[in-house]
């Protein structure tokens, strides 16, 4: 199994859940089950799928579960684009964590580019299956 805590990624991603926290709570009571809930979760999705990829057996998996993730990292992107908008987040701080989401987006990107590349160059190099079987057997 992968070790999340070694990820650049995650580390951004933990630290953009912790932030989006902190900025949400003066967002108002009435978007408590709107706006508020669901930027949340999107923040909170993005650590928690490089957790489960990272848990994952299979490349494909892991690869899998970094997608989820970039994708909620683009839709933090805009749900804070959205919150700005709404007069709900200061400019000062939709800047800061627009930039965090960004930058946690663009590494996630990378490490999936990595990823691909690295196993597409290992599957490869790997022997066809059918030339690699036991010789066989001719017919008479």
């Amino acid at each position: 199994m992968r070790d999340h805590t070694r990820l650049r990624a995650f580390e951004l991603a933990d630290s953009l859940a912790l932030a989006v926290y902190r900025h949400t709570r003066s967002f108002p009571r009435d978007e408590q089950f709107g706006l508020t809930a669901q930027l949340r979760r999107g923040a909170v999705s993005v650590p928690s799928n490089i957790v489960e990829g990272c848990a994952r057996s299979t490349h494909g998996d892991y690869l899998r579960f970094l997608d989820v993730a970039f994708a909620s990292a683009r839709e933090v992107e805009y749900q804070l684009s959205l919150a700005a908008r709404l007069g709900y987040l200061d400019p000062i701080a939709h800047a800061a964590l627009a930039a965090h989401a960004a930058e946690t987006g663009r590494v996630l990107a990378g490490l999936i580019r990595a990823l691909r590349a690295r196993h597409a160059t290992s599957v490869a190099a790997m022997p066809c299956p059918a030339t690699a079987a036991s010789p066989q057997k001719h017919q008479a």
